[in-house]
């Protein structure tokens, strides 16, 4: 089984999100849809970033890393190449 890190970046205000999870397409589905409460009221969002692991623990490990402020230097590199900033 794989886990993703995936960013989300909001079209409305900028900001973004960062999580990991499972099921890639279904967590996403639920941001899209709004039927996640930190997301919910920055829709619309769009997906600038995707990492894949071969466990969990490694996927949670980077998404607390891109939580901490070395990680978030590099998630904000990672999301100008994304958006052609």
């Amino acid at each position: 089984m794989s886990y993703w890190v995936y960013i989300l970046r909001s079209r409305k205000d900028g900001r973004t999100y960062t999580g990991s999870t499972g099921d890639l397409e279904n967590r996403l589905q639920e941001h899209f849809e709004g039927r996640v409460k930190s997301t919910r009221n920055r829709r619309p969002v769009e997906l600038v970033f995707v990492e894949e692991f071969a466990s969990r623990r490694q996927a949670v490990r980077r998404e607390r890393y891109f939580k901490t402020a070395e990680g978030g230097i590099e998630k904000q590199r990672l999301i100008r190449m994304a958006v052609g900033v």
